[in-house]
Formats: structure tokens, sequence, C-alpha cells
């Protein structure tokens, strides 16, 4: 089974008629040059058609990432979504801890407390922008129909 590659994502003309757009925009807001009826309706068409572009290369991306032979790139976001779920599955049998031995609960509240606090602010939000992404993207893979 061949693989999408990146390789095949012209970015170059995605990003050149990004620019080409966005004069056009400027030259419409700044009022510089007044459009007419015809160039507002060939900025819409060419605002879709660079949505199409974007949204091409985003799933060309995902498709990518999930036929890929590497198991750490296909599988590295839920793995990372995995080891939080332990993390927070771990507070279950910690209740059972406190009620046998409320100190020791409360030694080892307080050495994982301290252990969570020793990760850096960035990593949170990169778990969370990563939960997020995964979460929309299959979202997405599923209403369009792409999800296997």
């Amino acid at each position: 089974m061949a693989g999408i590659s990146l390789a095949n994502v012209d970015v170059g003309s995605v990003l050149t008629g990004a620019g080409t757009f966005l004069k056009d925009i400027r030259t419409a807001i700044t009022g510089k040059e007044p459009i007419s009826a015809d160039k507002a309706a060939e900025l819409a068409l060419e605002a879709e058609k660079i949505q199409a572009a974007i949204e091409g290369a985003r799933v060309s991306v995902m498709v990518a990432e999930a036929q890929s032979h590497d198991k750490w790139t296909s599988r590295a976001r839920p793995a990372f979504l995995y080891v939080m779920y332990v993390m927070i599955l771990t507070s279950i049998p910690m209740g059972v801890v406190y009620a046998i031995n409320p100190v020791v609960a409360t030694n080892l509240t307080a050495g994982v407390k301290a252990w969570l606090l020793a990760i850096p602010e960035s990593m949170w939000a990169l778990m969370g922008a990563g939960y997020l992404g995964y979460v929309g993207a299959r979202s997405y893979d599923k209403k369009i129909g792409t999800a296997q």
C-alpha cells in the first residue's frame, strides 16, 4: 500500500494563492481601489479554493500520519493521552488507600502533587492542544467518512 507523501501537497500554490487573496482583501479594506461585484465574487471563489486546498493539505497530513509505518508517528497522540488517563484513574485506588491509612495516602498525594507541579506549564498546554486536536481530527474524520 503506497502511503501519501507530503511531497504531493503543492504548498507553494496554496501560499501564492493566499498571498494574492490577502492583497485583494487589503485593497478591499483600505478602499484604495474599489472592487466591483465581479471582483467580490472572484474573491469569495478564491477564498473557497484556498480553504479547500488547506483542508486537503490537513487531511493529507492526517492520512500520512495514520498510514505511517513508524508506530510512534501513528500512535504518539493516543499514547500520550493514555498516560494522562492512567494518571487520572489512579485516583480511584488512592481513595481506598486513604480509607485504610490516611497518613500514607496524604504522603502519596503530596509526592504526586510535587511531581505534577514539576511538569512545565508548556507541557500542560501541549497536552491540552494535543487532546483537542486529536479529538477534533477524529471527529472530522468520522463526519466526512474517512475514519476506519
